[in-house]
């Protein structure tokens, strides 16, 4: 996938890079292919052992109910959070942003409302100015699409439409209502790729600074 926006990390960084996919259901395969043309190693994760060691991860969408049951069933909750609590980024999209609202994993401090644009009918495509991705709009696919209800105050809105929040980032964690994976802009997931490689990066120089200790 062409680098047309300049977010993508350097090859050489990407290709230390291992991203997992959540794939408890819904459409991780897509997101496994655009985290591969960006030089990524991506890992489907179904187990709690294959959340170990990643740099980051997407939680895709899907159907929210069914996601959280997965979850619950393969024992992940736990290894999802320890993954947040170790400052790792995470990629939620559609259904992963209630996923990871207050109401479910709790990893944002936000109230997503389930099919907020309206059911499979209402799908709509628009293009969509995303902070922190640089100045070209992105198309932008919702698909029984939520949006934030309601948020705290360590919650940063990166994009609206109709004045409703639809991408939101807490510290490093950002939630998209809509499904990047379905186009070729792949901002978004090198977006993901950079805080993960930042985090290393943090993660290497507190190593550094204890061996010297």
């Amino acid at each position: 996938m062409a680098d047309r926006h300049g977010l993508s990390p350097q090859r050489g960084e990407a290709e230390r890079l291992r991203i997992g996919v959540l794939a408890s259901q819904g459409d991780f395969a897509a997101h496994t292919e655009m985290l591969r043309s960006l030089g990524a190693e991506p890992i489907e994760v179904r187990t709690a052992e294959e959340l170990s060691g990643l740099d980051g991860l997407i939680i895709p969408g899907g159907e929210s109910t069914t996601i959280m049951k997965a979850i619950e069933r393969d024992g992940l909750e736990p290894a999802i959070r320890a993954h947040a609590d170790s400052g790792l980024p995470i990629l939620g999209t559609c259904a992963g942003m209630i996923v990871c609202d207050r109401e479910h994993l709790g990893l944002v401090d936000a109230a997503a409302r389930r099919n907020a644009f309206g059911r499979q009918i209402a799908s709509f495509e628009v293009e969509l100015k995303v902070g922190g991705i640089g100045p070209d709009p992105m198309r932008a696919v919702f698909i029984r699409a939520p949006w934030i209800d309601e948020h705290g105050a360590e919650v940063e809105v990166l994009a609206s439409v109709d004045d409703r929040p639809v991408v939101v980032r807490q510290g490093q964690i950002v939630l998209c209502a809509f499904h990047p994976e379905l186009t070729d802009d792949s901002r978004l997931h090198a977006l993901l790729m950079a805080m993960a490689t930042a985090a290393r990066n943090r993660a290497a120089e507190v190593r550094g600074i204890s061996s010297r200790g």
